[in-house]
């Protein structure tokens, strides 16, 4: 598997594809946004799939699995930028705050924008940042700089978004590396247990109860239920998976137990789920 590296702290890139994604399925050690200019496809992200469309906007953290099919020749650019873009002493501080935001985001398929007003604002600030990339006129390195941690400030909001309502850039780092880690093993209920990830962080398991709602303002349950829930809503409009595939896959036993829990938490069974919204613009 591939795992590319980049070698400076951003980099810019307008590709236009006609055919297949010529890099397959891979991997970065660098934070990417894909920005769909033009075009239709598929997104595959870790395992999961996103019907994508022009404006839709993508986050890539660092060791992200992913690749593109294209439905029609898709137009891509590309901002590529690593930890020491973040970190580095000439960046503001704000940058360096919200790198853990977008760390985040990690094993999250689909558009990260889900404010309706950025969805609006992306688009000229996304056309301003292609143009001086293309015409590279007086003082465009620094302007590219100015637009780009603009942009990475709207991601970091909408990301926020989707987290527990009490996580923010000031967060304990370990409540966010458990966010982190479960997002990771979703798909293992074992790793998913109580006393797994109290011997995984160092917190006894009566504690980590308390911790987790403490910093978040809901247990670890619903946080796990929650975010299976997307994902199996993902699954559910944008794949032709069986309702015992998906089961299986989120480690269920049987799809009884699957039904049970998904219409106690959506008011409809999968497969009513389906017939309800597949065709509907999924944005999660």
């Amino acid at each position: 598997m591939v795992n590319d590296v980049l070698y400076e702290p951003f980099q810019l890139v307008l590709k236009e594809l006609l055919d297949e994604c010529p890099r397959g399925e891979h991997m970065h050690s660098f934070f990417e946004l894909v920005y769909i200019v033009q075009g239709s496809g598929i997104q595959h992200i870790n395992n999961n799939t996103f019907t994508y469309k022009a404006g839709h906007l993508f986050l890539l953290t660092p060791d992200d699995l992913h690749s593109l099919d294209f439905e029609e020749p898709t137009q891509l650019f590309f901002i590529r930028f690593n930890n020491y873009y973040l970190n580095g002493a000439y960046q503001q501080e704000l940058l360096q705050r919200i790198e853990i935001i977008l760390k985040n985001a990690s094993h999250e398929p689909g558009c990260v924008l889900k404010n309706e007003d950025d969805k609006i604002m992306i688009h000229p600030l996304m056309n301003a940042i292609i143009k001086e990339h293309t015409k590279r006129g007086l003082y465009h390195k620094e302007l590219l700089s100015q637009y780009i941690n603009t942009l990475l400030v709207i991601v970091a909001r909408n990301i926020m978004m989707s987290l527990p309502e009490k996580i923010n850039d000031q967060s304990d780092q370990t409540v966010v590396r458990i966010l982190q880690y479960v997002q990771a093993n979703i798909y293992d209920p074992e790793k998913l247990k109580g006393l797994h990830i109290s011997n995984k962080f160092g917190i006894s398991e009566t504690y980590l109860g308390r911790f987790f709602r403490k910093h978040t303002n809901e247990t670890l349950q619903q946080y796990q239920t929650n975010y299976k829930l997307k994902l199996i809503e993902n699954r559910l409009l944008n794949t032709d998976m069986r309702i015992n595939e998906i089961a299986a896959e989120f480690g269920f036993t049987d799809k009884s137990h699957f039904n049970n829990m998904f219409k106690k938490n959506r008011g409809v069974n999968p497969t009513e789920y389906r017939k309800m919204f597949k065709g509907f613009e999924y944005v999660t």
